[in-house]
């Protein structure tokens, strides 16, 4: 089998011109070097040199050697670089799902953009997909990175839910709507409004953490004749369905008629979580790294 040294040495012999310049070169011992190339011509079963008096020249089956030498060297030194950077968790492919309530925008769209422009050699693949669905896709390999709303009501093992950012809640109604007009509303003011968001059993997320602000002023919240979990409820609540309380974020997304009254109870605050893997390996720790608030 041949070697990636005798590969090495042959290319340096024949670019140096010598077999003295290139041991020179390589740091080695003349006597060496000749002993590896000799082992390459025996393995080859051909000269790949003419050892003459002034310098070593390239025989026809070496001149034919010499240039798919190269390209072997070239494709092992890419070969290297590639799994070095993957091993650093600079290069690679990352699946990034987010829930309909976790818009890319703002702050979360710059750090994103931040972490792909300090990683050229990362590429991404997003999506959407509800909270709770992100963690069994977590759990099964089928996605690197998750980013959900709080709470979850399922704990899987493996999947390390680290909260990431926290934003206020705001109400959104209508531009018609008679609270357009308010500098800020208490939750006891919303309890004969239908609600375009109601908890699912089986899942968490804004409409879960909505419900539970709205039991703790009293009232659980009165469903619309249509509901949504998803961006839709946007153009719902647009076209006056009833109302909803979204994060500070979904401004950003939401038509230009929509209004958002701030809230007037104590915490009613919404946190954004990253999840993944812990064995997920080096490039998800670097996202995660850059991702990750700083002290």
């Amino acid at each position: 089998m041949i070697s990636t040294r005798q590969l090495r040495y042959f290319v340096e012999i024949a670019e140096s011109g010598s077999f003295s310049a290139a041991a020179e070169r390589l740091y080695i011992a003349q006597s060496a070097l000749s002993r590896q190339i000799k082992e390459l011509e025996t393995q080859l079963e051909t000269l790949l040199f003419e050892r003459t008096a002034r310098q070593p020249r390239l025989t026809a089956a070496g001149q034919a050697f010499l240039p798919r030498a190269r390209t072997l060297m070239a494709d092992l030194e890419k070969a290297e670089r590639l799994a070095r950077e993957v091993g650093q968790g600079v290069r690679g492919s990352l699946r990034l799902n987010h829930s309909s309530t976790v818009p890319l925008s703002g702050q979360l769209l710059a750090r994103l953009s931040g972490y792909l422009k300090d990683n050229p050699g990362v590429t991404m693949d997003i999506a959407q997909q509800s909270s709770e669905a992100q963690l069994e896709a977590l759990a099964e390999g089928r996605l690197e990175i998750g980013l959900l709303r709080l709470p979850v009501l399922r704990q899987h093992e493996g999947i390390c839910v680290q909260p990431l950012l926290q934003e206020p809640l705001l109400l959104a109604v209508a531009e018609d709507h008679p609270l357009a007009r308010e500098t800020s509303v208490r939750l006891a003011q919303l309890r004969n409004e239908p609600f375009i968001s109601i908890p699912h059993r089986q899942r968490g997320g804004l409409s879960y953490l909505s419900a539970e602000l709205c039991m703790g002023a009293g009232f659980f919240p009165r469903a619309a004749r249509v509901v949504s979990r998803k961006t839709t409820q946007l153009q719902l609540i647009q076209a006056g369905f009833g109302v909803a309380l979204l994060p500070r974020c979904m401004q950003e997304i939401a038509p230009a008629s929509l209004r958002f009254v701030p809230l007037a109870d104590e915490g009613c605050t919404s946190t954004v979580a990253l999840a993944y893997r812990r064995d997920a390996g080096p490039l998800v720790e670097q996202f995660v790294d850059h991702l990750r608030p700083r002290d």
